[in-house]
This record gives C-alpha cells, sequence and structure tokens, in this order.
C-alpha cells in the first residue's frame, strides 16, 4: 500500500513536471513568435492586405510627404524597417491573388485607372523581360498600367516553375498583357538577352494595337513618372528616339572585335561569353560602333526598321557572338542614317544622364555626378533607398534602375503612392 502510494507520488510529480514544462514551452515560443513579428516586416502589394492583421497592427505609419522632404524622424523610420527581416509575399501568393481576376483588378484598383484623351489617341507598348519576384513584377506592371496600352513579357525560359505559373495566372487577367510567343533561355551578356527583347517587339508590332513608342523594362526598374506625364515628354520626341548612344573606349571595343564563346562559370551567372583569340571581320554595311545600355524607347517606324530590314537583321547575326550585344545594337543601329530618327554619326555621345530612359547610379561616380547612394550596391550599381526620393522624383529621367523590396520597401510604397497621387490629378484636370 505505501509502496503504490510513493510510486503514485512518483508519478504525479512527474507529470506535474512535465506540464509545467510544456507550459514553459509554449510561453518562450509565443515569447518567441512575438519577437519575430517586432523584428519582420511584411510586405504587401498596394491595397491588399495579405499577412495577419496583428502583424500589420505594428507597421510603423510611413507619412510619404515628409520622406519625400527629407524628415529625418521619417527617413530615420524608414532605416528602422531595413534593419528588420523583410518578408515579401511569395509567387504562390500571386497565383491566389489572381485566381479570381475581378476580385483581384478590383483589389489593386485597376478598374478605377482611367486615361485622358491625350492618352488614349498616344498608345505605348511596353517589353518586359524578366525571370524572378513575381510580387515585384506585378508592382512594376500595376505602376505602368493604362488600359489602351499593350504589355509582352518575355519570362526566362530557366525560371522556376513556380514564377512561371504565377506569370501566367497574372497575364490572363488582363486583355491587353500577353507573354512573347517565343521565349529564350537567357544567359548573361548573351544575344539571348537581346533576342527576348526583339521577340517582344515582334509581337507587338504584330498586334492589334497602334502603339506610338516602345519600352523596354527589367523586373528592377520603375517609373518615375505618370502615364499622362510619359505621353506629353514623347510627344516632343516627334519620331526621335530616346537612348544611351557612345563612342566605345578602347577596352569596350574588345566586345565585338573579337569572338566570344559561351562557357560555364562556377559562380552566379552558370554561363557567360568569354573572349577568344579570333578576330571579327569589321561589321556589315559599314555600321559605326557605338556603346549603350540595354534599355530604350524607340518609335513604331525605328521598330519596324530594327526587326525587318536587312541591315538589321545582318547586323544582329554579326553581333551574336560579341559580348553583351544588347548595349551596343539599339545603341549603333540608331546611328545608320537610313534608320526612322536616327542620330547623326557626327552628333556628340549621348550618355546614360542624357538619355531618359534609364536613371542608374554607379557607385564610382557617386559624389561627382551625383549624390552617394543610401541602400545598397550590387555589382557597383545602387540599389536605391527611401532617402533618394526626392532626387529620383526631380532628377528627370522617366524610369530608374535598381529597385528591391527587400532593400527598401518604403521607397517603393512611396513611389507608388506618388504615381498613383500624380495620376488622380491628371484625371481630375482632364475631366
Amino acid at each position: 500500500m505505501i509502496r503504490r502510494r510513493s510510486v503514485r507520488k512518483k508519478l504525479k510529480k512527474k507529470c506535474l513536471i512535465f506540464s509545467f514544462s510544456i507550459l514553459i514551452m509554449c510561453v518562450l515560443k509565443l515569447v518567441h513568435i512575438k519577437v519575430v513579428e517586432k523584428n519582420t516586416f511584411y510586405i504587401e502589394p498596394y491595397g491588399i492586405t495579405s499577412v495577419p492583421i496583428s502583424a500589420q497592427a505594428d507597421k510603423p505609419d510611413i507619412d510619404c510627404l515628409a520622406i519625400y522632404q527629407l524628415d529625418p524622424v521619417e527617413i530615420g523610420k524608414s532605416l528602422e524597417i531595413r534593419r528588420k527581416v523583410i518578408v515579401d509575399l511569395e509567387d504562390e501568393s500571386i497565383i491566389k491573388l489572381t485566381a479570381d481576376c475581378p476580385r483581384y483588378n478590383e483589389a489593386r484598383g485597376y478598374n478605377e485607372i482611367t486615361a485622358s484623351v491625350e492618352e488614349r489617341q498616344f498608345p505605348l507598348a511596353y517589353s518586359l523581360v524578366v525571370h524572378k519576384n513575381i510580387p515585384m513584377v506585378e508592382r512594376i506592371l500595376r505602376a505602368i498600367y493604362a488600359p489602351h496600352n499593350i504589355y509582352c513579357i518575355h519570362y526566362d525560359q530557366k525560371s522556376s516553375k513556380s514564377f512561371i505559373a504565377a506569370v501566367k495566372s497574372l497575364v490572363k487577367c488582363f486583355p491587353n498583357v500577353f507573354i512573347a510567343s517565343q521565349l529564350e533561355s537567357v544567359q548573361y551578356a548573351h544575344v539571348t538577352r537581346l533576342k527576348a527583347d526583339l521577340n517582344c517587339l515582334s509581337d507587338l508590332l504584330h498586334s492589334s494595337a497602334q502603339w506610338k513608342y516602345v519600352i523596354n523594362l527589367c523586373g528592377q526598374d520603375f517609373p518615375l513618372k505618370s502615364n499622362y506625364e510619359l505621353v506629353s515628354e514623347l510627344k516632343k520626341l516627334n519620331g526621335a528616339n530616346m537612348l544611351e548612344t557612345s563612342r566605345p573606349s578602347d577596352l569596350k571595343k574588345k566586345r565585338f572585335q573579337f569572338q566570344h564563346e559561351l562557357k560555364d562559370m562556377p559562380y552566379e551567372y552558370q554561363k557567360i561569353p568569354v573572349r577568344t583569340t579570333h578576330a571579327k571581320d569589321s561589321p556589315p554595311h559599314g555600321i559605326e560602333m557605338f556603346i549603350g545600355s540595354a534599355y530604350f524607347v524607340l518609335s513604331r517606324d525605328f521598330v519596324s526598321y530594327a526587326t525587318g530590314s536587312q541591315l538589321a537583321l545582318d547586323f544582329l547575326a554579326w553581333s551574336a557572338d560579341t559580348y553583351s550585344p544588347d548595349e551596343h545594337f539599339w545603341a549603333s543601329l540608331v546611328r545608320v542614317p537610313e534608320a526612322p530618327g536616327a542620330i547623326a554619326r557626327s552628333q556628340p555621345d549621348v550618355t546614360d544622364l542624357m538619355s531618359k530612359t534609364r536613371l542608374v547610379k554607379w557607385s564610382y561616380l557617386e559624389g561627382n555626378l551625383y549624390p552617394a547612394c543610401t541602400g545598397t550596391h550590387l555589382r557597383s550599381v545602387c540599389i536605391y533607398g527611401a532617402a533618394e526620393l526626392r532626387w529620383l522624383l526631380n532628377y528627370g529621367h522617366w524610369f530608374a534602375n535598381k529597385f528591391d523590396p527587400k532593400v527598401d520597401p518604403v521607397l517603393i510604397k512611396c513611389l507608388e503612392e506618388k504615381l498613383e497621387e500624380k495620376r488622380q490629378n491628371w484625371a481630375k484636370l482632364a475631366s
């Protein structure tokens, strides 16, 4: 009997210890969850709540006007956010959000986007070459979207299955957004990057939309102008093109003076064109070589010439084994005298700061040509921070690169707000 009581006492004691241990573990887990939530910043598309209300409640209220005015307290809030673990939506989240297109369009405000008569009479086309981060791609589309424009999306064939599925799910929600009919497995600095844009340009030309200009973007670009402002600026071009085109340095000349072979690499880029000792023949048709960037704003007539003329087709074939042909193909072709909206070969260089197509900060020019990057750098290129909002909007360029919501989500939020504010103001004026 005494023995039984002793056994029961021991069992009771063990149960109490076990229960207490479970309680301690639960308390610690709750504390851990609260600490994690406190140190986590969730990003969601404008107008859609996709994370727990409790997590949203702790979000700091960011005043974008104060950010624009460089208020130190508000800039400090953005810096505090950057110290947190920033969590963006996953590919699967976009698939779920776009499963019900009417609901998605309403939630993101696509149905509210209107255009003036001036805008509708001057439709634009876009080529988006992307390979990852569908939430950012969706934000770019929302920022540049107008119902009368047309949009071609080219995704890399090497992209993840979830990214490809998300692109397809997004595209089905719009009658004026489509996927390129021919897709490339895009390799860094290879002709496949150039072909990705050319594939979209060909599709856009064959569409029923009578667009006036085409603009190409990548997944880390963002617009700095509303559609109305952009149309007003493009009308002033009067058929000319806007892109970087400069005379190459001796170092850059080696990119197209020698043949390059695509070779496997053991680091970030799986394959990369490597220079051989085989010298190339001179460019066909006496084309004079200029260099620029992969990004452009081109008239419809120039695109017809670039995709259909024998000179352009021969130049593309000649460029196939050069290094980063997208950085000399457009820059050289726009200097050909017979090209629509050509820039005369005798005219001075058009640098990246003179061309309004893309505002980029290079680390080695900061402090001289523009203020220091307030975000971070990736291969000498600044990924912008919130303190650059005012500079970006006032410099005069139409688009900028690079943006990353996981580096600074506040900047993208404020750019979205500014663009939406401009769009609504123009809509009121037009009405």
